[in-house]
């Protein structure tokens, strides 16, 4: 574990952000592994697609979001492993800490790998394609990640299966902006620095 995290914790100051700093490694009685999809106004607005695996949350980095329309490829740019507890962080990373704006939860629930094989999604995840179906508020059904080639390991695609989750007209990106987690959105815990409750 604390190999995994080594990255994730030596670009953060834990004085001076309050991201977890990941001691914590509980599913808080989860049924399934868990996925979560953050909304991050940092210097670009983005958002980070997370998913469990191996004690940590698995990511990538989404310039445009994720799309339920199964024409859409969107990139997803992998970047360093998560703690668990982060998939509940909702507020402001200070001006001149990694990473600096507002994040809020926009997505977040279970996830199942689309095999028979008995396995988490690191396996998938080092040959390059990763077949899950999600049960979020917001995004659900079958989607793939697919690694773009074998020469760069951070480039990948994320696309919607063709099934009852897809809809090429509803927008969730544009209408449901709130985040799943306190009903806000980011101008709102920006000008409460993530103190919601």
């Amino acid at each position: 574990m604390r190999g995994k995290l080594r990255k994730y914790r030596s670009r953060r100051d834990f004085g001076g952000t309050t991201e977890p700093h990941g001691d914590t490694r509980t599913n808080e009685g989860n049924s399934g592994p868990r996925f979560v999809v953050q909304k991050h106004d940092a210097s670009s607005l983005h958002y980070d697609f997370r998913l469990e695996a191996e004690g940590v949350l698995k990511s990538w980095a989404l310039p445009k979001g994720p799309s339920i329309d199964p024409r859409d490829k969107r990139l997803a740019i992998r970047t360093e492993d998560h703690p668990l507890d982060y998939a509940d962080f909702e507020g402001v990373i200070p001006e001149g800490e990694y990473g600096t704006g507002t994040v809020l939860v926009w997505d977040s629930g279970s996830y199942g790998l689309r095999t028979d094989r008995d396995e988490d999604a690191t396996q998938p995840l080092g040959r390059g394609r990763i077949d899950i179906w999600l049960e979020g508020h917001k995004l659900r059904g079958g989607f793939t990640l697919l690694r773009m080639s074998r020469r760069t390991e951070d480039q990948w695609l994320l696309v919607k299966m063709a099934d009852e989750g897809a809809d090429r007209r509803r927008k969730p990106l544009k209408k449901q902006p709130r985040s799943v987690r306190s009903g806000a959105d980011l101008s709102t815990i920006a000008a409460h620095g993530g103190q919601q409750e």
